[in-house]
């Protein structure tokens, strides 16, 4: 398989759940700085210029964080990933699709590309502003919901990739965790499989 992904990115999650299954796959590097999403080779593999990017073993390309992570989980399933009743993969789904959806897309996104958001530069710290509003209440929500989800998905499971590299970039952005999230990426950074993503991808 092809894995293409930017280091530091949502694309990190991604990134743990193939060395957790320990999948042989290639990894190519898109610089989104460098308009490597824009360039007609990636667009011809993945036409709406994002990442991550999996290019599966049949040639045929997934897209978008969820998807990925619930066809890695589906297709290895004694990996535990994704809970095998209703109940437990409906809600390993809500956490996952929330982290994907709000914290990230409507929050960090803010926090780190205001123009896409206002294209008058004098608003982009109000932008800014509210993208972190956006992130601190989701993290609040999200310890409201750890609990359950290790009741009900065990140790790790998809939504954990998610949430992880959010708390990664909170970390960065000086956002405070509260307590269950906190708990949550202490106990992620102790996991080997996540500490040598990170030094692959250039991090400590």
């Amino acid at each position: 398989m092809k894995f293409y992904m930017t280091p530091g990115s949502c694309t990190t999650g991604i990134h743990i759940l193939l060395e957790t299954l320990e999948l042989p796959f290639e990894a190519w590097i898109v610089s989104i700085p460098a308009g490597d999403h824009l360039a007609p080779g990636y667009v011809a593999i993945n036409p709406k210029s994002t990442i991550p990017t999996l290019v599966r073993d049949d040639g045929s390309a997934l897209t978008e964080f969820q998807s990925i992570a619930w066809w890695l989980a589906r297709t290895h399933p004694r990996a535990n990933l994704l809970p095998t009743d209703a109940e437990g993969e409906t809600r390993v789904l809500e956490v996952m699709d929330y982290v994907v959806g709000t914290l990230h897309g409507q929050g960090f996104a803010r926090i780190f590309a205001p123009d896409k958001f206002a294209t008058d530069r004098a608003q982009h710290e109000a932008v800014q502003a509210r993208g972190r509003e956006i992130v601190e209440q989701g993290f609040a929500i999200v310890d409201t919901q750890l609990p359950r989800l290790r009741e009900l998905a065990g140790d790790f499971c998809i939504a954990d990739a998610a949430l992880f590299y959010v708390e990664f970039w909170a970390g960065h952005c000086g956002i405070d965790l509260p307590p269950n999230c906190r708990a949550h990426y202490e106990r992620m950074r102790a996991r080997p499989v996540v500490a040598s993503v990170l030094r692959e991808e250039g991090y400590r």
